[in-house]
């Protein structure tokens, strides 16, 4: 089991033993956090990103999150902080919880000291190759298609029976 979550969680056990923990405690920041879950850049930086809103506002809503990422990547991310355990959602707001597993307990005091410690790191500098604009559309009606789909006047559909007497009334 222990192989098989650190094969998923991207854990190198070696990092988080005593030792290398002692070193890493004297400088935590959400960087490491979010490459613990995530090897890509762009995930890493998301989840970075609503770990650090979460952080600098205590709790978070998803009301309240930046407009600069859609909700549903908002949501999709604190969700994940929720799965698996550093987050908690309660009363529609998303804030960090003090419970975690005895296997992750080494990665969790790394989280907690990051949590805990006083600086506030710049997640874009952090993530300097991460994607971090909005995606675009990849399929469905443009913007331009719809607005002339609304502007064509939609004239109401006549069967053959109907035409015939309309052009009966008229003769009459």
């Amino acid at each position: 089991m222990r192989h098989i979550v650190g094969d998923w969680l991207g854990i190198k056990y070696w990092e988080y033993e005593d030792a290398p923990l002692r070193e890493k405690l004297k400088n935590p920041n959400v960087k490491e956090v979010a490459k613990i879950y995530f090897e890509n850049e762009t995930k890493a930086y998301r989840f970075a990103r609503a770990l650090s809103e979460v952080k600098k506002r205590g709790s978070l809503r998803l009301k309240d999150c930046a407009k600069d990422l859609p909700l549903a990547t908002w949501k999709r991310y604190l969700d994940f902080g929720v799965n698996v355990g550093i987050l908690k959602h309660e009363s529609s707001a998303y804030s960090f919880t003090d419970r975690y597993s005895k296997p992750l307990r080494n990665v969790s005091v790394y989280i907690k000291s990051w949590i805990d410690a006083a600086s506030e790191d710049k997640v874009e500098i952090l993530f300097a190759n991460a994607k971090m604009q909005k995606q675009q559309k990849r399929g469905g009606r443009q913007a331009s298609q719809l607005a002339q789909a609304e502007q064509i006047p939609k004239e109401p559909i006549i069967s053959q029976e109907e035409k015939k007497m309309e052009g009966e009334n008229v003769a009459a």
